[in-house]
């Protein structure tokens, strides 16, 4: 199988390592620290939320440079048939980048958690 990311070729073998639910989580992250973090933050995890967290920790093992601007983008295109980031935000009401990222154990990048704009909370 060919490497997806420079994380792959540097670590070979650390996907078969950890949850295969979640093949691009961070090597120290698991789905229970997920759910405390959801938890923390008022939020009960369902399928369509799993999913996210998934996709974000795709693109970030797939992206070396994180741009806020495209990952709004490939969230939009990848749940359009649901609503793009208009249903992203009723699922993770303190933003699909910074909250999600924070339950995906991903440092979210720079900008993501603008208090004066895309945010309902």
């Amino acid at each position: 199988m060919m490497a997806e990311s420079m994380r792959d070729i540097l670590n070979p073998g650390l996907a078969a390592a950890g949850d295969p639910a979640f093949p691009h989580a961070p090597e120290d992250w698991r789905p229970t620290d997920g759910e405390d973090v959801a938890r923390a933050e008022g939020l009960e995890l369902g399928d369509s939320h799993w999913e996210a967290v998934r996709a974000l920790q795709e693109y970030f093992a797939k992206h070396e440079i994180v741009n806020v601007r495209e990952l709004h983008d490939a969230l939009d295109e990848r749940f359009h048939g649901r609503g793009g980031l208009r249903a992203l935000y009723q699922l993770f009401p303190g933003g699909p980048v910074a909250q999600g990222c924070r339950i995906a154990g991903l440092q979210a990048p720079a900008g993501s958690a603008d208090r004066s704009f895309g945010s309902v909370q």
